[in-house]
């Protein structure tokens, strides 16, 4: 019997909901750190080092527990099964086309492929062409295309690669006409950034180390040159700190640069960090190979640029939330860019304005009710603006492939309407079908599906907005299973879309819920800062009065309530449970930041301080405190079930942060209900590879499921007769 079978889960009494489970052994240490006069407790300090052979055994222990345990649950596999039968009945996947030298670029991905593929064509009416297949480059290692940049004659392309959701890239130079490499390889980058109007070189994000577990790793980034044919150890610094110490880049800010091929006058440089307001540099395109590029200044977070930006001619356009807290657009002339006097191309309304995107004559504005997109376009010469009736309600997503046409791709989607794809003709103001995105087939009981909208009362009387999807017919008696998933960060908003996953456990009777907390953008700059460093409790505070709300209203009860929170969301879902755990039966806190007051101290933590904080202000500190799902566990609660899931080879939230997480929970509840820390060996903060997806969520879907105690997620018949 194989040996992670030791780990294998024991019954007491007659129930099999829930399993008391023998944990691999967790040590605890005497670290603190004292910030402010405060002294916080750490035991699992040393589960952050990632290099220790014992660290990684114990990550191991977990990994075998959480697998075993997961094999005895009926349903998980048969949700894979499903996933599968239902990715290959939609048509190919296409992601990411762009147009340059009239030759078209994408990847595609076919029915049952696990990652894309990297295609041409020669037109619109040519037949595609295969130039690289990532499963087939590197014998026995699975790859994941991340980005593509044909240069601008359509005879180059890069193409950057990473292996096991790692987010380190290796760039490669393809020959398009020969579908043959150049000699040019930049290893373990943080990403392409585009092309040179010559097409003889690019520029690409270097950092210091590819290693994840390294808190300097992502320090003082540069934006390097890498001319064709050149030594990679020869690329120049192009844009950084070091190059340009004068404008003194924080050494936890990305700098970047960039050229328009729609502005080819100047060239463009910025500070990349998570804070939503831009800071962007510019010059004369002459200066670009000077060796000293003399930058100005094109817009400080004071100007409030945030969203969306482009550039036409010596004209910039971007969102601003300057005195527009549901944002508005302005235009500004790059002769003189003053943003206090920049002219109003679209004013604020009572919706939010989301994006917008251009083609050759117009601009496309997306406005959000808090739901659903209303689209408008804004004809560049004449100035009118008029509403764009589309084909049917929710989310809608454009983009330009060609700026010298008047059209648009237009994707809509719902939460109970699949992605669908139409060409826009912005001077006919038509939508058609596009030949290059054939719509989705999904069977016909995932196309009887409601969908609800209502609004909360949250606990100091702000409503909050709830999305609730279930199968038409179910009873509101309390008797549903019942999961709910939320986000609530950097303004981002749960916005609807066709959740294939989550539609597939509807479908099975589970109601899904989306509570639309603050900390995210659905309602403008005010609910996003609403839920923002000093103000992070309403996230999760929004979170529970929306499950008290569906506990009241009859749709479950806590035994079948689950929540779950990906990234950032694992503030809001170990704080959830950690201040409410009566109201939950179960929770996935997958690959999230579960120990706020360490973030910093990991590779990608300094760039988001911005979004959370630091402990070197007293003031943002207390506001980690308040946040960190760790800090908050305490011992002889009654938790629910939880999984902590990890990435291995995550670089955003590194795998020791939701591991924590769960050795403090395991230590501290009372409930005897299972704690299980997942840790996907071959995986990152996400990967494209749809295999190692399904298996991903089947088993968090499967857990919450089992413990929610939904029939079809119980032990398998004979697991309680196993023994080690």
């Amino acid at each position: 019997m194989k040996k992670s079978i030791i780990f294998l889960l024991f019954f007491t009494g007659c129930s099999s909901l829930f399993a008391q489970l023998k944990y691999p052994a967790t040590r605890t240490v005497d670290a603190q750190d004292t910030y402010w006069g405060v002294t916080y407790k750490d035991p699992y300090r040393w589960l952050e080092d990632m290099k220790d052979p014992e660290v990684n055994a114990w990550f191991k222990a977990q990994a075998d527990l959480t697998n075993a345990t997961m094999n005895t649950i009926a349903g998980r596999d048969e949700l894979i099964a499903e996933w599968r039968k239902l990715d290959k009945l939609q048509p190919p996947q296409i992601y990411y086309p762009i147009k340059e030298g009239g030759r078209i670029f994408y990847q595609k991905r076919m029915p049952g492929e696990k990652v894309s593929k990297v295609y041409f064509r020669e037109n619109m009416d040519a037949p595609e062409q295969l130039l690289f297949d990532p499963l087939t480059f590197q014998q026995g290692i699975t790859l994941s295309v991340q980005q593509i940049a044909p240069s601008y004659d359509g005879k180059k392309l890069l193409i950057g690669y990473a292996e096991n959701g790692a987010e380190v890239q290796t760039i490669q130079v393809m020959d398009v006409n020969t579908k043959q490499f150049l000699p040019d390889v930049i290893p373990a980058t943080a990403g392409i950034g585009g092309w040179t109007f010559d097409n003889k070189a690019f520029t690409y994000m270097w950092i210091k180390s590819a290693d994840n577990t390294d808190p300097g790793a992502r320090l003082n980034p540069k934006t390097k040159l890498h001319t064709l044919g050149a030594d990679p150890k020869t690329d120049m610094d192009f844009f950084s700190n070091e190059a340009y110490p004068d404008l003194n880049i924080d050494a936890m800010v990305y700098p970047y640069t960039f050229v328009n091929k729609d502005s080819k006058d100047y060239v463009f440089a910025g500070e990349g960090t998570v804070q939503n307001e831009l800071k962007m540099y510019y010059a004369p395109i002459a200066q670009f190979n000077s060796g000293k590029i003399q930058w100005k200044t094109l817009c400080t977070p004071a100007d409030k640029l945030v969203r969306s930006s482009d550039i036409v001619g010596d004209k910039m356009f971007a969102i601003t939330h300057n005195g527009a807290k549901k944002y508005k657009l302005v235009s500004v002339d790059l002769k003189n860019p003053d943003w206090s006097k920049a002219k109003v191309i679209a004013p604020e309304k009572s919706m939010v304005l989301e994006s917008f995107t251009r083609c050759k004559d117009y601009l496309l504005i997306s406005y959000n009710d808090g739901i659903n997109t209303h689209l408008y376009k804004y004809h560049m010469t004449t100035e009118a603006m008029t509403e764009v009736k589309m084909p049917f309600t929710g989310s809608a997503y454009a983009f330009c492939m060609d700026t010298k046409t008047n059209a648009f791709y237009v994707g809509i989607t719902s939460w109970n309407k699949p992605f669908t794809v139409f060409i826009y003709n912005a001077e006919t103001d038509k939508f058609s079908p596009s030949p290059l995105f054939p719509a989705s087939v999904y069977p016909d009981e995932y196309k009887d599906l409601v969908v609800e909208e209502v609004e909360v009362k949250g606990h100091d009387g702000v409503m909050v907005p709830l999305s609730i999807i279930y199968k038409k017919g179910i009873k509101k008696d309390g008797s549903n299973v019942c999961l709910m998933e939320s986000y609530g960060a950097y303004g981002y908003g749960m916005s609807p879309y066709f959740n294939v996953e989550l539609n597939s456990l509807a479908v099975k009777g589970a109601v899904i819920a989306i509570p639309h907390v603050r900390g995210g953008g659905e309602k403008g700059e005010d609910w996003y800062k609403a839920g923002y460093k000093t103000t992070k409790p309403n996230t999760w505070k929004d979170f529970i009065s929306c499950a008290e709300y569906l506990i009241k209203n009859g749709y479950t009860q806590a035994s079948k309530l689950g929540g779950t929170g990906t990234s950032a969301g694992g503030i809001l879902i170990t704080r959830a449970i950690t201040e409410r755990p009566d109201l939950f039966a179960a929770a996935v806190n997958n690959v999230g930041c579960s120990n706020a007051l360490r973030l910093e101290f990991s590779s990608n933590g300094p760039v988001n301080i911005p979004e959370f904080g630091t402990v070197t202000d007293s003031v943002e500190c207390k506001a980690l405190y308040e946040m960190d799902g760790m800090q908050h566990v305490k011992k002889g609660v009654k938790y629910p079930a939880v999984m902590s899931v990890g990435g291995w080879t995550d670089p955003r939230v590194v795998v020791w942060q939701p591991g924590k997480f769960a050795a403090a929970v395991q230590q501290a509840s009372s409930s005897g209900k299972p704690v299980l820390m997942k840790v996907n060996y071959d995986n990152g903060h996400f990967t494209e590879d749809r295999e190692v997806t399904f298996a991903n969520f089947a088993d968090q879907y499967a857990f919450m499921m089992w413990q929610c105690g939904h029939p079809d997620f119980q032990v398998k018949k004979g697991a309680l007769e196993q023994k080690p």
